[in-house]
């Protein structure tokens, strides 16, 4: 009994010494559960995507440095195959770093992603982990890339011919009225009853009240003013009417004076020019207002000019002046103020009317020529319109993708990069 016994013990002792081995190797033959990246843990190895792979990293184009574009194709499973592909994530690494860092994730189904942190002169190394929830798998590492400035952006070349086309036509029209060669002007009808309405002072024995806005000589709305001024300063010499100029900035003060001398001088008459046509009242906005309203009621102008920037003024001045019985003549780019102007004054300057009124009064070649060459400008752009809604418009219709690349390619031209 004891000789069996001692014949199990060392039976179950052999068995033992088997399983331990065995277990130990079965656990090594085991796979793993866990992939371990540098940067980031993925569990389970089911049901992997497949790896997307660069095509494209390379220092981005046309920029001012500190960015590199990477592009590469899909995964054959973004889309196809086991369709389990949820984005992919960016990882980066700088020379002489161990460690790859994770910069940026891109949805499934782009290719294309923009590294704008990078510093001009080091180079960089990408891989993309094509992920599917939790799982993953990594592209090959892309060579090292350096991102540098360029000194031309190809991507504006389109705006740059436009560009070169409108200062050519510029030039073009200048010398063109530099030769006598008359240009066509569309008239406007607040300009051309200037004559009258200074005939109409005149007539009356009244004077002429011009306000020049209530923004400082900074504001091209005021400087547009001030170049009227100095043909209606003109007109009024050869009439010998006498105006009245109230302003609210000193430096409008000191170059409406010298504005109007110089238009006595031209007209011939520089003994009759005064100081006291040009007065300050003060830079407040509504003490100006209540100031001019004074103005406007002692004296009753003729003529009352609005022409330069206004704000909450412009009705104010508008009718009053129309309750005296003025002809009101008024001008400005402020959009907010431009229906009260419309509906109580004799004749408006819309806009771009108001910049347009010095080439249009003095006749000057180089600033009809500045005119013309910018219409240019604004012909293409009305063209491009057109065109852009026909072709989408014919897209849409036939389905054509070769009309909506078309469509696409010219709006392309004219968007901002």
């Amino acid at each position: 009994m004891k000789i069996c016994f001692n014949k199990v013990a060392a039976l179950g002792m052999v068995l033992l010494l088997l399983a331990v081995p065995y277990s130990w190797l079965a656990a090594q033959a085991e796979p793993d559960t866990l992939i371990q990246d540098t940067t980031v843990t993925i569990t389970g190895q089911e049901h992997l995507p497949r790896p997307a792979q660069f095509t494209f990293v390379h220092d981005s184009e046309g920029d001012a440095g500190g960015s590199i574009t990477l592009k590469w194709t899909l995964s054959p499973d973004d889309g196809a195959g086991e369709n389990n592909v949820t984005s992919y994530n960016i990882f980066r690494k700088a020379s002489g770093e161990s460690e790859f860092e994770k910069i940026g994730t891109v949805a499934s189904g782009l290719t294309e992603y923009e590294d704008a942190t990078t510093t001009d002169g080091v180079a960089y190394s990408y891989y993309i982990l094509t992920s599917s929830d939790s799982v993953g798998s990594k592209s090959d590492i892309s060579a090292g890339v350096v991102s540098s400035a360029q000194w031309f952006n190809s991507k504006d070349l389109d705006t740059f011919i436009i560009g070169i086309i409108i200062c050519f036509s510029v030039i073009f029209f200048i010398f063109w009225a530099q030769k006598g060669k008359k240009l066509y002007l569309r008239k406007i009808a607040g300009l051309e009853a200037v004559d009258e309405a200074i005939g109409r002072a005149t007539e009356m024995g009244r004077p002429i009240l011009y306000i020049p806005g209530i923004l400082d000589m900074d504001d091209v709305q005021t400087v547009a003013g001030i170049t009227i001024l100095g043909r209606v300063a003109k007109t009024i010499a050869e009439y010998d009417t006498k105006i009245n100029m109230p302003v609210s900035r000193s430096i409008v003060l000191t170059t409406a004076r010298e504005t109007i001398r110089q238009a006595y001088v031209a007209a011939g008459r520089p003994d009759a020019y005064s100081d006291d046509m040009v007065h300050y009242l003060t830079d407040e906005q509504f003490g100006y207002v209540a100031a001019v309203d004074g103005i406007m009621v002692r004296e009753k102008p003729a003529t009352c000019f609005y022409i330069g920037a206004f704000f909450a003024e412009s009705l104010i001045f508008a009718e009053t002046g129309h309750s005296i019985g003025a002809i009101q003549i008024a001008g400005t780019a402020m959009p907010a103020q431009l229906p009260f102007f419309v509906a109580a004054c004799d004749y408006t300057l819309i806009g771009e009317e108001l910049f347009a009124a010095s080439a249009y009064l003095s006749g000057e070649p180089k600033q009809l020529g500045s005119l013309k060459g910018q219409d240019v400008g604004k012909i293409i752009a009305m063209v491009v319109i057109v065109l852009l809604c026909a072709l989408f418009t014919v897209a849409s219709l036939t389905e054509s993708e070769a009309v909506l690349s078309l469509a696409n390619t010219i709006r392309g031209w004219f968007s901002a990069s």
